[in-house]
This record gives structure tokens, sequence and C-alpha cells, in this order.
């Protein structure tokens, strides 16, 4: 069409919600025929109600579809379906070992409103609701750097509060992660490592100059300066605290790795992650060390490590719940043994730290590959975000909330196959627990926030770019505006 002028008016840039509901209705597809095979496998017969569930997923996926529709309506069409997914199969995967839990005759007729497979399910809601709200209160990424001080003060309190509480009230299998409270635990770290990530995005964006400046080049790396070292010590210190007191190495891990990634996403200086390994190796070795010699608070990550070095020397105690793990592994094979024609159940902790041992021996090295490709395929948008957002503050926040989930899977993954010790951690999105997939559900928000900011075309909010900068949704001139007004620490 043509307006008087006889110039065509532009084209209505295209959101792919489509896309995304066409991807939604495939993984509801998936699920479903799952659920069947699940039931036919472990039931001896498909039951009439096998469809109750993923129906039930449909719905809540959908509600999330709606809210990103209308909230996020620009945001990466891919990411919303591939967290679908994998969250479906935890459920069903939940509902199978439900099925498992109870005398093969009877299994046909277990309600499909009990287990865990159900309770994930309500925690599924909550969450993607939670996300949704989110949304509606985030319109701008940008806008959470106002209290970039207090959120990372809060987070600190957060991960503090389990270390200081008496074992019984935060201590399971030994990491002391939690807060119980009746009838169910929370674990604040979950929610503590996006509070940080906002702390560490907006310092460095501040501090990136000063410690991009090199010192010293060694091996064609040029190495910071000494006095710039503070900051990374600092977390280094912090994550030794919750290594010993907390007596987690994979929340440490977390905590470390998030600050030093993002420092050299900020930095782009190789000798960050340098410094950084050398750090987190040192103080590992030197707990290690000090398990052995000592005891006491590091006795714990010791036992953990010796454990991981040779778990058939001790198979029937400590090494037990690896060795069930490897052997689980090893019995699915290539193909698996069929979803719900295994045993899952003799692997130790399966709902949680294990589910991917059990999942892996009914769906072999094949099917978790492909789960495992779902990850990447998630993380990779998640830092496609980050590319495409204009302003600093967001480039670093989006890398640094995907690589959260990278290394989340990376130290579960790695745990349960001997790569590194043991960590306690769950798998995003799949292991049973609300803390966790309610507080990856958020992290899941944001990244369509920032994802959205990035897509949006010309004509929208403008998004401040390095030095205060701000252009266009989809670029145009450079217009100079005042910063956000961001908070004052005296």
């Amino acid at each position: 069409m043509s307006g008087e002028a006889g110039v065509s008016e532009p084209a209505r840039p295209h959101t792919r919600r489509n896309v995304e509901l066409g991807l939604l209705l495939f993984v509801v597809v998936i699920l479903t025929v799952f659920a069947a095979v699940v039931e036919g496998n472990a039931a001896g017969e498909v039951t009439s109600h096998f469809w109750v569930q993923p129906a039930m997923l449909a719905g809540i996926f959908g509600v999330g579809h709606v809210a990103v529709r209308f909230l996020a309506p620009y945001a990466d069409p891919v990411i919303l379906p591939a967290v679908a997914l994998i969250n479906g199969l935890g459920v069903m995967f939940l509902r199978r070992l439900d099925l498992a839990g109870v005398k093969a005759p009877q299994r046909a007729n277990l309600d499909v409103f009990v287990g865990d497979g159900f309770r994930q399910l309500g925690w599924t809601a909550a969450a993607v609701i939670g996300a949704a709200v989110l949304l509606a209160i985030v319109r701008d990424h940008r806008s959470l750097s106002r209290y970039a001080y207090t959120l990372g003060l809060t987070g600190i309190v957060l991960v503090l509060i389990p270390a200081v509480l008496p074992a019984k009230y935060s201590a399971i299998n030994g990491a002391k992660l939690w807060i119980k409270l009746p009838g169910f635990t929370i674990q604040p770290g979950e929610f503590a490592k996006i509070l940080l990530l906002v702390f560490f995005a907006y310092y460095l964006v501040r501090k990136r100059e000063v410690l991009s400046l090199a010192s010293k080049r060694f091996l064609g790396i040029d190495f910071p300066r000494g006095r710039d070292l503070g900051p990374v010590v600092l977390v280094w210190l912090m994550s030794l605290m919750v290594l010993v007191f907390e007596k987690d190495l994979g929340t440490s891990l977390m905590y470390f790795g998030l600050f030093v990634v993002t420092l050299y996403v900020a930095t782009e200086r190789v000798s960050w992650l340098i410094i950084g390994l050398g750090l987190f190796l040192g103080g590992a070795f030197l707990a290690y060390f000090l398990g052995k010699s000592v005891g006491g608070p590091f006795l714990n990550f010791s036992e953990r490590a010796t454990t991981w070095l040779d778990p058939f020397g001790d198979a029937d105690d400590k090494g037990y719940q690896l060795v069930q793990s490897l052997l689980g592994l090893g019995t699915g094979g290539l193909t698996g043994t069929g979803p719900g024609a295994g045993q899952p159940n003799k692997v130790p902790e399966v709902r949680t730290d294990f589910i991917f041992s059990g999942l892996g021996e009914e769906i072999g090295l094949f099917g978790l590959t492909a789960l495992l490709v779902v990850y990447v395929l998630l993380v990779t948008r998640g830092l496609r975000a980050a590319i495409n957002v204009r302003d600093s503050f967001g480039k670093l926040f989006a890398g640094g909330l995907s690589f959260t989930l990278g290394l989340q899977v990376f130290v579960i993954v790695g745990g349960i196959s001997q790569l590194i010790p043991l960590t306690g951690q769950t798998t995003p999105f799949l292991s049973a627990g609300g803390s966790s997939l309610v507080a990856n559900w958020l992290l899941i928000g944001l990244l369509l926030r920032i994802s959205d900011a990035g897509r949006r075309p010309a004509g929208g909010a403008p998004a401040i770019g390095l030095g205060g900068i701000a252009t266009g949704g989809g670029g145009g001139a450079p217009v100079q505006i005042k910063e956000m007004p961001t908070e004052v620490v005296r």
C-alpha cells in the first residue's frame, strides 16, 4: 500500500510469536507420546488418563506464551519452547518414578493428581506465573541497575543464611544449602545467584576500563595490575566460605565462576579466566588437603573428593550414590531401555541430584545427547540476546544469566558422570524441587525481557548504550541522554 506521497509504508516487523506457538504444540506432542510410552511400559497398558498431565502442562505453557505475546512480543521464539520441553520431561519422568514406587498391578490405577510428578506440575504453574509477573513488573531490564547494591547485599544475605543456621534447620546430605520450614524447604542460593548477577553486571560496567588495564605481558597474554585483583580475591574468599561453611562445591564454583566469566565478558581479557581458574583450583586443593590433615569444616569436601577419585573403593557406603549413577548410565547404553522400562529407582536421590542418571538409563546416550543439545540451544539463545541488546548492563547481565544455566548443567552432569566431584546441585528445570524451578523460570523471564529489548525494531523505547549513548530500538543516530539514575552508596 502507498501513502498520499506515494511512499510505501514499512512492513510491520514479525514478532515470531506464531513460531513460538508452533514449537510449543510440538513440545506438547512429544510430552504426550512420552507419557503414553511410560504408562505402556511401566503399567502394562496405556490408561485413559495418560494425557491429563501433558494437557495440564499444555495449559500452563499456554499461559506463558500468552504472557510473552503481550509483555515481550519481540523476544526470541525458541527460549520458551526449549524450557517447556525440559521442564515437561522432568514432570513426566517424575510421574514415571511415582509409578515405579507402587506395585506393578496397582500402577494402572495410580491417580494422576498425587505424587512428585503432580507436585512438580504445581511448582511449574507457580514458576511460569512468577515469570509472567516478573515480565509485567520489569518492563525495562535497565531499571534493575538502580537497585544493584541493594540486590547484591540481599543476595549475599541469602547465601549466608543457611551457613549460620543450625544444621538441623539447613543441612541435607551434608550440605547446608536449605532453610527447612514446616512442610517444605527453600534453597535461597537459587535466588541469590540472580541478585548477585545484577550487582556483578552493574559493577563491571562501571569498572571495566580500570579492570582492562594491563600490567605485564606473559606468554602473549596481558595480565592485570596487582591492585586491580581486589574484587576477584574478595569473591574468591566468599566462594571459599561457601565451600567451607555450606560444604558445597557446586554452589561455590557457580558464584565464583559467574563473577570471573562476567569479568571476562566485560574486559575481554583471557588473563582473568586464567587467574580465576588458578584461584579456584588452588582453593579446592587447599580445602582437600586441610580436610585430610585437619578435618573440621573441610572434612566433607575432602570425603567427596576421595569418593570422586575412587568411588568403587567404598561402593557400599560413601561411593554408593556415584557407583549406582554410573551403573544406571551404563545400563542405558546408546539407546536406553525405553521410557518406563528401566529401574531408575535403584539410583539414590534420582528425583533430585541424580535425575539425569535415571533418565539416561531409559533414553540412553542418544536421548541424553539430544537433551543436552536443547540445553546448549537455550544457552546460545541467551548469549544471542546478550549480543543483540544495545546497553552494556544488559549484555553482561544476559551473558551471566546464560552462563549460569550452562554452568549448572556442567556441574551436575560432570558430577554424576565422575568428571568432577559430586556437588549436590539440581539439574535446571528437570529435577524435583520448587526453589530451583521457580528461580530458573525467573531467570528465563529476565532473558526474555532482554531478548525483547534487543530484537525490538526501530521506533521502540530507546536503549542506553556504552557511555550513556542511546539508540532507538533498531538503530539510528545516537542521541546523548543522561544515564539512568543509580543507587549511591556512601
